[in-house]
C-alpha cells in the first residue's frame, strides 16, 4: 500500500474566477481519496479558510491554512511579469498565521485593486511561524533559474535566511504539461545544490477532472473573452484536480522524498487549527480599568431599571428577575465586555446623530441614535443599555433565541439607523478603535441564474440576443435551475439538447454558489482589541476610507467575532426629515414615542388596505390579509409584519391563522385548535400555527423534550447556508423526543415539517415587535401629517415595494399634488408647497445633486431667474446641454411665459453645439460678440406639448407621473369589454372580466409553487392579477416583459379582497398602428430617410418636435409589433422636417398607438421579486 499524501496547494471558489468548487466539496473528495491533510492555498486571501477548516473538521481531516501570494520586487531593475511571481505560504503555528494575515492585508493595501501584490521585502521580515513553498511555474525560482544560476542562488539565500532551511521547500508539479519535466529536474538539482527539501504539490482547482470544464470558463470570465479566445490562459489539460495517492506517486516516482516531504510538513502544521487557535479578544468597553465587566454591567441595568418601571410594581418585580436571569447567563459565557461594547457604540452613535442632527427639531424629539432589531430586542439588557426600545416583559419576549445556557457563539445585534447617522457612524468607529482593530464584514455574491446565463454564454459564444432575451425571460433564483428554465421556455425548448444550450446548462449547475468576487456587507463591522491584521486579513473596500474583512458573517461568527450590524433603514430617515419638517410647518416636533398606540383611526386605515407606502406593511399580500386580519392593536400588527414571510407560508401558517382571526372575530368563544395539546402554550398567541421564528425553539423543546444545547443547534442552523439540510439532520432527535413524550410520529412529522420551513427565513416575534411598531408610526405619521410624510417618502427612495410613479399616485389618491420641478420654485430634494408636494432639481434626469444645489444657491444669491437666457448666463457650464434639454421637457421653465418647444428652440440657438467639454465656470466666462442678424424663422407658432407628449416627457425625464395615469389618455382605445377597477366591487363573484392597467409590481415567490402575482393600476385604483403556473408558462413573455397587460380572467371575491383569476395575459394593444405589408415597402437604410443630412433642434424626441413614436432601430430594421400577425410590420417611414412639424398649426396629437410604444421605451419603474 502505497504511502498517503498530502496536497499543499489547492485553490478554491474563494480564488475567484479560477478555482472551480466549493471548500466543502474539496474537502469530502479529499476524505474519499484517504487524505489525512488537506491545505488550502488560494490566491492572495483567506477568503475560504474558516469555512473550510470547518467543513474539514467535520470529517476528521486535518486543515492546513495557507495562501498563494503574489510577489513583487523579487528582481530589482527587472519588469516584472505580467502575473508577479507566485510563492505558497503555510502556517505552521499561530505566530505564522497571524504574519500571513498581516502579509495579505499589506499586499492588499498597498496594491492597485484588481493587480494585488506584495513586496519581497515585506515577505522576508514577517516569515516567523510560516513554511514556504517555491511557487508553481509562475513562481520567482523558476524565474530565476531561467535567468541564471547566480540569480537563483541569491534568491534562495534571502529566502533560507528569513525563514531558515528547514521552513523553504522547493516545489515541484508535474501536470503533463510541456516543460513541467525540465523544471523539475532544474529545480531539483538547485534543491540539492543549496540544501534544500522538494516537495510534491498538484496545483489543484477543482476536487474532479470533469470541474476542469468550469474552469476553463471562468478564466475566459475572468478574461473577458470567450473559450477560443482565453486559450492562453487557460489551464493546458484536465490533470488539475485532487489526485489520488497512488497517481501523485506516480508522477513523482523518481522523487519519493517528494511525497513524504507533504506528511512532514502537514504534521508540523497541526500546530496550528484555526478553529481553536486564533486568539481574539473581545475590545475594552469605556471604564473597563475601573473594574470586572459583569459588576459594571449589573450597576448600570439595576439603575436603569428604576426610571423605567414603576417602583414596586408587579412589572419592576418581573424587570428585575429577568435581569437576574439574564445577569447569569452573561456571566457564564463571558459575555460582559460584549454588552458594554454594544453600549459604547451605542454611546457613539447618540453623539454622532447630535452632530448630524445639529439644531434641527428632531434633534429634540426625543428620537433615539439608532433601534435595535431582531432577537436581541427580546433581551432586558439590551433595553436597559440603549441598545432596544421595547420592553421585553411588557411584550412577554422569549429570550431563549438570543440567550441561553448552551450559546456556542457571541450573540447577533443588529442596529437599525438612519442613513446619514448610519455613515458617519461607521467613519467615527474606525476613527475610536483604530484601522486594525476594524473592518467591515464582508460578503461574496454568488452566480444566480441571469449572471450564470450572461457570462457564461457569452464565454461559449452562444448568440447575445438570445442569451439577453433567455435572461430577461429567466426567473431570479439559482443558477442551479437554468437547464430546467431552458427546457420549459417555448422559445428555448429546441435548443435545450443542442451542444452549447446543453453544456450552458450543466456550466450554470456547476457554477451555482460559487463566490464570484468580495464584496460589502450590508453593515457588519468586526471589532477586536487584539489587531485584527493578526487575526484575518483586510483589504480596502470600494468606498474610500472604509476596510473589509476577508470573511462573511458565518465565519465572523465561527472566529467568535464581535459582529455589529450598523444598518441603514430608509423609513428611519424618512422618519427624521419628516419631523422636522412638521416642527417647520407646524411649530412643534412630535415624540413618537408618546403617541397614541390605539388610535382607532390608524387602525381603521391599516385594516381597509389603505397602507402603500406605509413600513412592512405595503405589498399587495399584505394589504389583502390586512382586509381580513384586521389588527387592532400593536401585538396584532407584530404578527402581521411576521406573517408574509417564507417561515410562515412554507409551514402552512397563513391560511389557518386568517380563517381563525375571522372565526374569533364572528364567534369569541371559538376554540383553537391545536396540532397536539402540548403545544397549546407556545403557540396561544398566534392561533395555533409557527409564526415567529422562536416558536421553533419553543415548539421543539415543548414537544419533544430539546434541551438548551438542542435548541441551540437548532438556532444557528436555521441562520446558516444550506440551512434546510442542518435543520432535517435534527429529525431524529426530534422524532425521539416527540415519542417519548406520547406524541405519534405522524403528528411529530407534521410538526417537524413546519419547524423546517423556517430555514427559509422568519422573523423571531422580538424583530416582528420592533418593525410593526415602526409601521405603527408611520402609519400615524401618514395620516396626521401626510404632506411631510410623502416629502419625506419621496426623498429617502429607493425602499419598500413601490416605485414613485405608484407613490405618486397614491399621493394624489390622499388629496396631495406632485407639482413638477420648477427653476424658480423647486430645491434640490422634494420640498412641500402649502399642502402640494413639489419635485425637486435633482430628481430631473441628468441633474445630479451637485449641480442641483449650484443652481439653487445661484437663485437664492442673486434672485429668481427670469428667463432662459438669463438663467443660462448665471449657470455653470458643467450642466449640459441634454440635462438642460430635459428640464425643458419636463416643465422646469414654466415661470418664463414660453412653450416648452420654444425654449428648446432658444436653447439650440444660445447653446449650439457643445465642443468646449473642458469648461468648468459659467457661460458668462467667454466674452461674445452680438450681431444683429435676420431670424428667418421669426415668425414661427411653436405649439405646447399636448398631454401625451407631456405624459412621455414625464416619463422619460422623471420616471414617473406628476398628474395623470398612463391609461387616462386611452380610454377610448382600450380593448373592447375592458372593466374598470372601481367597476370590480359591483360585479358577482366568479364573473369574466377584462382589465387593462400599468404593471407597477410583479412577483413569483418560491414558496408560491409557480403561481405569479401582478399588481396592475388603472387610473381608478390597484388591480390583483394572479397567474397560474400553466397560464404563466403559455404568456410569460407577456408577463415578465411587458410593462402594460390587459388581462382576462374570472374575478375572485373574498370580502374586501378581490383578485383576477386570469385565463389570459397579453400586452395591451390599442389602434393606430401604421403597417406595412412585409415584402412591399422598403426599409430605410444609412442616408436614405428623409432628414438625415438635418440634424433636428428638438433631439430627445422626434425630429416633428414630439416625444411619442417608435424609435427608428439603428439598423433600419422593422418592429413586429403583434405576435399573431406575423406578417404585419411598422416601420420607421420618412421623417418630416422638424421646423415644418414645429411650426403646422394643425398638428396632430400623436395615436393611441404611437403615445403607447412611447410610454413602452420608457417604462415607470416596475420592481419585481422572485
Amino acid at each position: 500500500m502505497p504511502i498517503p499524501y498530502v496536497e499543499l496547494h489547492c485553490h478554491s471558489g474563494y480564488s475567484f474566477l479560477d478555482g472551480a468548487s466549493h471548500p466543502e466539496e474539496l474537502a469530502m473528495r479529499a476524505v474519499e481519496l484517504g487524505y489525512p491533510a488537506l491545505a488550502l492555498t488560494d490566491h492572495n486571501g483567506l477568503y475560504g479558510s474558516m469555512e473550510f477548516a470547518h467543513a474539514a473538521s467535520r470529517v476528521n481531516l486535518q486543515p492546513i491554512t495557507g495562501a498563494e501570494v503574489t510577489l513583487r520586487d523579487c528582481f530589482p531593475g527587472v519588469d516584472e511579469p505580467e502575473d508577479g511571481h507566485h510563492v505558497t505560504l503555510l502556517a505552521e503555528t499561530p505566530q505564522g498565521y497571524a504574519n500571513l494575515c498581516r502579509l495579505i492585508t499589506e499586499a492588499h493595501m498597498g496594491s492597485e485593486r484588481g493587480d494585488t501584490r506584495l513586496a519581497l521585502p515585506s515577505l522576508l521580515a514577517l516569515s516567523e511561524g510560516l513554511i514556504l513553498l517555491t511557487g508553481c511555474p509562475k513562481g520567482p525560482l523558476t524565474a530565476a533559474l531561467n535567468s541564471s544560476v547566480s540569480d537563483a542562488e541569491g534568491l534562495t539565500r534571502q529566502l533560507v535566511s528569513a525563514f531558515g532551511p528547514g521552513s523553504v521547500f522547493v516545489e515541484l508539479q508535474d501536470n503533463a504539461v510541456k516543460g513541467d519535466t525540465a523544471r523539475n529536474k532544474a529545480l531539483a538539482r538547485h534543491a540539492g545544490h543549496m540544501g534544500l527539501g522538494v516537495v510534491a504539490t498538484g496545483n489543484v482547482h477543482y476536487h474532479r477532472p470533469e470541474r476542469h470544464r468550469l474552469q476553463d470558463v471562468l478564466v475566459s470570465i475572468k478574461n473577458r473573452a470567450t473559450l477560443d479566445a482565453a486559450h492562453g490562459a487557460r489551464r493546458a489539460n484536465r490533470l488539475f484536480h485532487l489526485a489520488e495517492p497512488w497517481e501523485m506517486h506516480h508522477r513523482f516516482e523518481t522523487r519519493p522524498e517528494a511525497i513524504t516531504n507533504t506528511l512532514l510538513i502537514a504534521e508540523r502544521c497541526a500546530a496550528f487549527d484555526l478553529t481553536e487557535d486564533l486568539g481574539y479578544e473581545f475590545p475594552n468597553f469605556e471604564g473597563s480599568e475601573r473594574g470586572g465587566d459583569i459588576e459594571s454591567l449589573a450597576a448600570m441595568c439595576r439603575a436603569k431599571i428604576g426610571t423605567l418601571y414603576k417602583p414596586g410594581s408587579q412589572q419592576e418585580r418581573d424587570a428585575e428577575d429577568r435581569l437576574q436571569t439574564e445577569l447569569q447567563l452573561v456571566d457564564l459565557h463571558g459575555l460582559g465586555g460584549f454588552f458594554l461594547v454594544y453600549r459604547d457604540i451605542m454611546e457613539l452613535a447618540t453623539q454622532v446623530a447630535r452632530e448630524v442632527r445639529g439644531e434641527a427639531p428632531r434633534g429634540h424629539s426625543g428620537l433615539p441614535p439608532g433601534r435595535g432589531r431582531g432577537s436581541s430586542v427580546s433581551s432586558i439588557i439590551c433595553y436597559l443599555i440603549g441598545l432596544s426600545h421595547i420592553d421585553p416583559v411588557k411584550n412577554n419576549l422569549f429570550l431563549g433565541r438570543f440567550l441561553n445556557e448552551a450559546l456556542r457563539s457571541v450573540p447577533d445585534i443588529d442596529l437599525d439607523f438612519p442613513r446619514d447617522i448610519r455613515e458617519q457612524l461607521i467613519l467615527r468607529v474606525y476613527k475610536k478603535y483604530g484601522h486594525e482593530h476594524t473592518a467591515l464584514v464582508c460578503t461574496f455574491p454568488t452566480y444566480r441564474l441571469k449572471s450564470a446565463v450572461r457570462e457564461i454564454g457569452k464565454a461559449l459564444e452562444l448568440p447575445m440576443g438570445e442569451l439577453e432575451k433567455l435572461s430577461k425571460l429567466s426567473e431570479h433564483r439559482s443558477a442551479s435551475g437554468l437547464a430546467e428554465e431552458i427546457a420549459s421556455l417555448p422559445e428555448f425548448k429546441d435548443r435545450a439538447d443542442a451542444q452549447l444550450w446543453k453544456l450552458l446548462g450543466e456550466l450554470a449547475e456547476d457554477v451555482a454558489g460559487l463566490p464570484r468576487h468580495i464584496s460589502q456587507h450590508v453593515g457588519g463591522m468586526i471589532i477586536s482589541s487584539r489587531p485584527l491584521v493578526e487575526i484575518v486579513p483586510l483589504e480596502p473596500a470600494a468606498w474610500e476610507g472604509r476596510v473589509l474583512c476577508q470573511w462573511d458573517k458565518d465565519s465572523c461568527e465561527d472566529a467568535g467575532f464581535i459582529k455589529i450590524d450598523f444598518l441603514a433603514l430608509g423609513m428611519l430617515s424618512l422618519v427624521e426629515e419628516s419631523i422636522d419638517l412638521i416642527s417647520e410647518r407646524h411649530g412643534e416636533a412630535p415624540d413618537l414615542s408618546r403617541i397614541d398606540f390605539e388610535d382607532e383611526a390608524i387602525y381603521d386605515r391599516v385594516c381597509s388596505g389603505d397602507t402603500v407606502g406605509l413600513f412592512q406593511v405595503e405589498s399587495r399580500a399584505q394589504i389583502q390579509m390586512l382586509r381580513r386580519t384586521r389588527p387592532r392593536n400593536l401585538e396584532d400588527l407584530a404578527v402581521q409584519v411576521a406573517i408574509v414571510r417564507p417561515g410562515p407560508i412554507v409551514g402552512g401558517a397563513v391560511n389557518p391563522y386568517v380563517r381563525r382571526r375571522e372565526m374569533l372575530r364572528e364567534n369569541p368563544g371559538y376554540e383553537i385548535p391545536y396540532p397536539h395539546p402540548l403545544l397549546e402554550g407556545p403557540l396561544a398567541e398566534t392561533l395555533g400555527v409557527i409564526i415567529f421564528q422562536d416558536q421553533v425553539l419553543t415548539v421543539c423543546q415543548a414537544l419533544a423534550g430539546f434541551s438548551d444545547g438542542q435548541a441551540e443547534s437548532l438556532r444557528r442552523a436555521m441562520s446558516r447556508k444550506r440551512s434546510k439540510e442542518a435543520l432535517v439532520a435534527h429529525w431524529e432527535e426530534f422524532r425521539t423526543g416527540a415519542l417519548a413524550n406520547g406524541v405519534e410520529e405522524v403528528t411529530a412529522r407534521e410538526i417537524f415539517q413546519q419547524v423546517t420551513a423556517f430555514s427559509e427565513f422568519g422573523f423571531p416575534k422580538s424583530h416582528a415587535a420592533a418593525f410593526g411598531l415602526l409601521a405603527y408610526q408611520s402609519a400615524w405619521l401618514r395620516h396626521y401629517y401626510p404632506i411631510e410624510f410623502y416629502v419625506g417618502l419621496f426623498n429617502n427612495q429607493p425602499m419598500g415595494f413601490y416605485s414613485l410613479d405608484a407613490l405618486g399616485r397614491d399621493a394624489r389618491r390622499n388629496g396631495i399634488k406632485t407639482l413638477l420641478p420648477s427653476l424658480n420654485y423647486s430645491q434640490v430634494i422634494c420640498t412641500p408647497e402649502g399642502n402640494d408636494l413639489r419635485i425637486g432639481l435633482g430628481f430631473v434626469r441628468g441633474w445630479g445633486t451637485e449641480i442641483a444645489q449650484r443652481i439653487v444657491d445661484e437663485r437664492e444669491k442673486r434672485g429668481p431667474y427670469t428667463s432662459l437666457i438669463d438663467f443660462l448666463r448665471r449657470t455653470p457650464a458643467a450642466l449640459k446641454r441634454p440635462a438642460i434639454e430635459n428640464m425643458i421637457w419636463v416643465g422646469g421653465f414654466g415661470d418664463f411665459g414660453l412653450t416648452r418647444r420654444e425654449l428648446l428652440w432658444q436653447a439650440g440657438l444660445w447653446l449650439g453645439p457643445e465642443t468646449d467639454n473642458g469648461r468648468t465656470g459659467g457661460r458668462d466666462d467667454h466674452a461674445q460678440t452680438e450681431m444683429a442678424l435676420a431670424d428667418p424663422y421669426a415668425g414661427l407658432a411653436f405649439p405646447d406639448l399636448d398631454a401625451s407628449d407631456q405624459m412621455v416627457a414625464e416619463y422619460r425625464m422623471l420616471r414617473f407621473s406628476a398628474e395623470l395615469h398612463p391609461l387616462t389618455l386611452l380610454k377610448g382605445s382600450l380593448p373592447d369589454g375592458t372593466v374598470s377597477s372601481e367597476r370590480l366591487p359591483q360585479l358577482a363573484q366568479g364573473s369574466t372580466v377584462r382589465v387593462a392597467g400599468l404593471v407597477t409590481t410583479r412577483q413569483r415567490p418560491g414558496t408560491a409553487k409557480g403561481y405569479v402575482f401582478v399588481l396592475m393600476e388603472d387610473e381608478y385604483g390597484p388591480i390583483n392579477v394572479i397567474v397560474k403556473p400553466d397560464i404563466y408558462k403559455r404568456d410569460r413573455n407577456q408577463v415578465r416583459l411587458e410593462p402594460f397587460l390587459t388581462v382576462r380572467g374570472k374575478l375572485q371575491k373574498d370580502g374586501d379582497t378581490l383578485n383576477v383569476i386570469a385565463y389570459e395575459v397579453e400586452a395591451l394593444r390599442v389602434p393606430g398602428a401604421p403597417i406595412r405589408r412585409r415584402g412591399l415597402s422598403k426599409t430605410y437604410g444609412d442616408g436614405e430617410a428623409a432628414g438625415t443630412d438635418f440634424e433636428p433642434v428638438v433631439r430627445a424626441g422626434r425630429p416633428d418636435g414630439s416625444l411619442t413614436g417608435a424609435a427608428a432601430p439603428e439598423n433600419g430594421l422593422m418592429m413586429v409589433h403583434d405576435k399573431a400577425s406575423q406578417d404585419i410590420e411598422e416601420r420607421p417611414g420618412a421623417l418630416p422636417s422638424a421646423l415644418e412639424s414645429l411650426a403646422d398649426p394643425d398638428h396632430k396629437g400623436p395615436s393611441p398607438f404611437s403615445y403607447l410604444t412611447a410610454l413602452r421605451q420608457s417604462p415607470p419603474g416596475i420592481k419585481s421579486w422572485g
